[in-house]
């Protein structure tokens, strides 16, 4: 099978640029509504890696949809029904992003990073290790590296800009940057998504160790899950038939860059180094297999 064609950046020219973010680029249709393009751009410790994973965009939209179509009872989400086409009327233009690129409500981004994490693993292990603790919520004493948590925890993060690093922060913190009364919707909304999620993925031989999501709010307040869902950019997947406890277990996720990126001497800021053919070319097999096991019937 031929890999699928890699976009690291779309070029539209029937709609005005908004922004780029680490992976998707945002278009203006209307004061209603957003176009979001998801690209093949992979980035590694917040930093954008020079090299795409090809076909990642697209398995990225699939997860998304499906899981914010799957859970729209819990929250409402940014989806529309608008079509592709409607928004961009020319074909040649349209093929470039089709299957990557959807219509959304425009809203207020909030500026948190809800991460949910289910397993003691990555920077929530380092953080134990050291303190007992994960992002101020005391644990257990003798928990091992990837065991599951008595509980699914909210540890928060800031949201950095493009090749800037997000910063752990408690539950006070965002209270401060965003009031009590979303802060509190903010991580009910995120712990029922999660468990909800990490319930059907089991079924499905999938262990989501921990996720991140993110909220805005209309002109009225309401709250809605936008961005993407439960993506392996945006979660740690784990197949749960090699899950062993006291080692990071293999993932579906961009884990497998991560550890060889963290081989090299490089310094995790701007500019990071190319990534050999077969390390992007496992790590979107990894992408595909992951989207087949949770979307598939």
């Amino acid at each position: 099978m031929t890999a699928p064609h890699a976009l690291h950046q779309s070029a539209l020219t029937s709609l005005p640029l908004l922004a780029r973010g680490k992976v998707r680029d945002m278009y203006d249709i209307d004061a209603h509504t957003l176009l979001i393009v998801t690209t093949d751009r992979l980035s590694a410790f917040d930093v954008i890696l020079p090299d795409p994973i090809p076909g990642k965009g697209r398995v990225l939209t699939q997860v998304s949809n499906f899981w914010f179509n799957k859970m729209r009872d819990i929250i409402p989400n940014h989806l529309t029904d608008i079509p592709l086409a409607q928004v961009v009327s020319d074909a040649e233009e349209r093929a470039q992003i089709e299957g990557r690129a959807i219509v959304v409500k425009k809203l207020r981004p909030l500026p948190v990073e809800a991460i949910v994490r289910g397993y003691l693993i990555g920077s929530g292990w380092k953080d134990y290790q050291k303190t007992g603790a994960v992002c101020g919520i005391t644990l257990p004493a003798g928990l091992q590296q990837a065991q599951i948590l008595p509980e699914p925890i909210y540890t928060p993060s800031t949201k950095a800009g493009v090749d800037q690093h997000d910063e752990n922060v408690d539950f006070a913190a965002t209270v401060a940057l965003i009031g009590e009364d979303l802060a509190e919707q903010v991580r009910a909304a995120s712990l029922q998504l999660y468990k909800t999620a990490a319930a059907y993925a089991q079924e499905r031989g999938i262990i989501i160790a921990d996720t991140k999501f993110e909220f805005g709010v209309d002109e009225q307040g309401t709250l809605y899950w936008i961005d993407e869902a439960l993506t392996p950019d945006s979660s740690r997947f784990w197949p749960a038939d090699q899950y062993q406890v006291g080692i990071s277990p293999p993932s579906f996720d961009k884990q497998y860059v991560r550890d060889y990126l963290e081989t090299l001497d490089w310094d995790k800021t701007y500019p990071a180094p190319a990534l050999p053919a077969e390390v992007a070319e496992f790590c979107a097999a990894k992408y595909r297999e992951a989207a087949s096991r949770l979307t598939e019937a």
